[in-house]
């Protein structure tokens, strides 16, 4: 089977935050149970697939020089497996303008990884239903398929089984990048360490969580707020514990670790408290960089 399709295609895909992450122990394949509750949040990254001779990726944008730019960048593996289920060999030149934090608990490769998959399916026509889609995502990993749907869902098993949830408004964020990356295997295994000997409850999605969504409530939201990561990630990073306290401080209702970490989310009541939190961290000798951001939003979409 042959190529075909338009000369380049765009795809725009947007970071996440967990607003409840429970976890349970791990199972015998090395993963966790999870009750995942995912936003889709207004900070993207765009992925662009066009014609090459061979397999290629290219990044620019913050920390792109951190970014694998071989085959186990998400984004080079989501086209082989497209191409090999289609007889396509993946020729494609995909080029990531990178937004979303790197290595912050914020589904950047992931989100790259779901963007190349819509982008190189595009370009070439494959015609790949939605289940057929979620299926590689699937396959790529636990958090791919959030970031292809995007909006609010709710993940179970390792995080890839999604429900769709109703949002009844836009949530405001602050988002406080740290100084260096967390490795998310690192944090699942601090997880284990600190929950030895504990018998760990089966992950289940907060009623309550899901009711302050469903209604637009963010000071609802901002007392459902968990991620039982935080522990982990603080274990191994023991300053973010000062970046949470400055939000707090600045006037955050709510602060936790999104994901794995290091990246530090503050919910807040409108865009003018966005600002206003986001000038205070921008302060903190913690926090790297602040961006705001709002919530719900859009999955990977083409732009062009």
């Amino acid at each position: 089977m042959s190529a075909t399709g338009p000369a380049g295609v765009t795809v725009r895909v947007p970071a996440k935050v967990n607003v409840q992450l429970a976890v349970g122990a791990a199972r015998a394949d090395g993963f966790h149970d999870l009750a995942n509750v995912f936003l889709a949040v207004s900070l993207y990254d765009r992925v662009t697939a066009t014609p090459a001779e061979e397999l290629r990726v290219t990044c620019a944008g913050p920390d792109a020089d951190q970014v694998p730019l071989d085959r186990t960048n998400l984004a080079a593996r989501a086209a082989e497996l497209l191409g090999a289920r289609h007889g396509i060999e993946p020729r494609v030149h995909l080029h990531i303008d990178k937004a979303i934090p790197v290595a912050g608990g914020m589904a950047g490769g992931s989100a790259d990884g779901a963007a190349a998959l819509l982008a190189c399916d595009a370009l070439w026509g494959t015609g790949a239903s939605r289940e057929e889609l979620l299926d590689i995502c699937a396959e790529l990993g636990s958090d791919v398929p959030f970031s292809l749907v995007g909006g609010a869902a709710l993940g179970t098993g390792r995080g890839e089984l999604l429900t769709p949830l109703e949002t009844g408004g836009t949530f405001h964020w602050v988002f406080a990048t740290a100084h260096g990356g967390l490795s998310t295997p690192a944090v699942f295994r601090e997880f284990d360490r600190l929950a030895e000997g504990r018998d760990l409850p089966v992950p289940a999605a907060s009623q309550d969580l899901l009711d302050a969504l469903a209604k637009g409530d963010t000071q609802g939201l901002a007392a459902a707020l968990v991620n039982d990561l935080q522990p982990a990630a603080l274990s191994l990073r023991p300053e973010l514990a000062d970046t949470l306290a400055a939000g707090r401080a600045a006037g955050a209702p709510a602060a936790l670790v999104s994901g794995s970490g290091p990246t530090t989310a503050f919910l807040v009541p409108d865009a003018e408290s966005a600002a206003r939190v986001a000038a205070a961290l921008a302060a903190a000798p913690t926090v790297r960089t602040t961006r705001t951001a709002t919530s719900p939003a859009r999955g990977a979409t083409v732009v062009t």
